[in-house]
């Protein structure tokens, strides 16, 4: 297999680098698994229980909390949970949802903006990075007002607004946007709730990647329909 894997990226990879680096990678799995391989037994056995011992150190009580679903189940590889109390968990929880939702918008916006697609006044501005050197300084400080409005309505602390009482830590209905939330199962709001989740995991990792190839330059390859 690791064979294979080389011999598919030298055929497909341009660059030398990448594929000494593939090399080197594939090497160093095969060592380390020889060296366990070789190991008494008894090492293994004790190897294996530490690391199973600190995987569940880390997922703590967590290990079955909205987020943990597949392929990863529950994934903290730096254990910022491991430990921590509840009230720290929602937060963390609620910092992970709000970049994933900002993501969201960043990338519908990226795609939208390099399609061509302006406001009326805004045919001139480029899209992507281009952009921050070409808007006009009061749209800028119009942006910097909006997000501030909207940090302000949507505190840490919501509920004050029709003494609306939220379910969970981003929940900003405020008793005015419902669409019949209130009338379904559990089930089918944990359902909801994680297919944001996931969403915005990936919308975290699709704006970064879009980032990524702008300052390569090769984002014409994977975006043809740019205007």
């Amino acid at each position: 297999a690791v064979d294979a894997g080389i011999q598919h990226c030298s055929s497909n990879c341009h660059s030398p680098y990448i594929f000494q680096n593939m090399y080197k990678l594939a090497i160093c799995s095969l060592l380390a698994g020889s060296a366990v391989a070789f190991a008494p037994s008894s090492q293994r056995g004790a190897s294996s229980s530490s690391v199973l011992a600190a995987a569940d150190l880390v997922k703590g009580p967590y290990e079955n909390e909205l987020g943990a679903q597949a392929p990863l189940g529950f994934f903290d590889p730096f254990g910022m949970t491991a430990g921590q109390d509840r009230e720290k968990f929602e937060r963390l929880r609620w910092v992970e949802l709000k970049h994933g939702r900002i993501a969201m918008l960043a990338v519908v916006g990226y795609l939208v903006t390099y399609a061509g697609i302006r406001f009326p006044g805004a045919e001139d501005i480029p899209a992507g990075f281009a952009a921050l050197d070409a808007l006009p300084g009061q749209v800028v400080a119009q942006m910097g007002f909006t997000l501030f409005l909207m940090e302000a309505a949507n505190s840490p602390t919501p509920g004050t607004y029709n003494d609306f009482k939220p379910e969970f830590m981003g929940d900003f209905r405020n008793g005015a946007l419902d669409f019949g939330w209130d009338n379904q199962t559990d089930e089918w709001k944990k359902k909801k709730r994680a297919i944001e989740l996931n969403n915005g995991r990936a919308a975290q990792m699709g704006i970064l990647g879009l980032m990524v190839h702008e300052k390569l330059g090769n984002l014409d390859s994977i975006l043809p329909f740019q205007n």
